[in-house]
């Protein structure tokens, strides 16, 4: 099931253990390489520390929290070492610049939408530039349409004309 960024953000950490919310989700960490949320940042109740818990620790994700095994399912960033360079890109998907690869201007990423199994981003929204927004002021982009994904912009494949596309044709 797909799920937006912001139903998956701001969710509560829940222990099977304690059946209790022992921290909260405060942002993704996304590998720009294949769009996968490897895990994300969240804030331990108990400590007020910043932690990280690893896609891999969640045992699912529903509507309303991630329910994890127990506590010990957050890690701290030091520890992670295979993710340390990830971490370090500090990739941000959100306003992310949308072109195509011939360089036409698309808009920027509004919004993306997660697979609750793999974590891998399947759908990008990009808002249009406000002189493109004459009756649909929102984009729909499939991640089999992502050519490149550069720090500054994502690049995909060219887009079809609206004439073109309902008649079959593409380009």
């Amino acid at each position: 099931m797909l799920f937006l960024s912001s139903v998956i953000l701001n969710q509560e950490v829940l222990s099977l253990r304690t059946a209790s919310a022992v921290a909260s989700i405060i942002k993704p960490i996304i590998n720009p390489n294949n769009l996968k949320i490897e895990g994300f940042y969240c804030r331990d109740y108990s400590t007020k520390q910043v932690l990280i818990l690893l896609e891999q620790d969640i045992r699912e994700f529903q509507g309303n929290g991630y329910i994890v095994n127990d506590h010990d399912s957050l890690s701290n960033a030091e520890d992670l070492i295979r993710l340390k360079n990830i971490m370090t890109i500090n990739f941000e998907l959100i306003n992310k610049k949308v072109e195509t690869i011939s360089g036409n201007k698309v808009g920027k990423v509004e919004d993306y939408a997660v697979d609750n199994q793999s974590f891998f981003i399947q759908k990008i929204y990009s808002s249009k530039p406000i002189y493109k927004k004459l009756n649909n002021n929102r984009l729909m982009i499939d991640r089999s349409q992502i050519n490149e994904i550069t720090p500054q912009k994502i690049i995909i494949n060219e887009l079809l004309s609206p004439f073109l596309a309902q008649a079959g044709v593409s380009i």
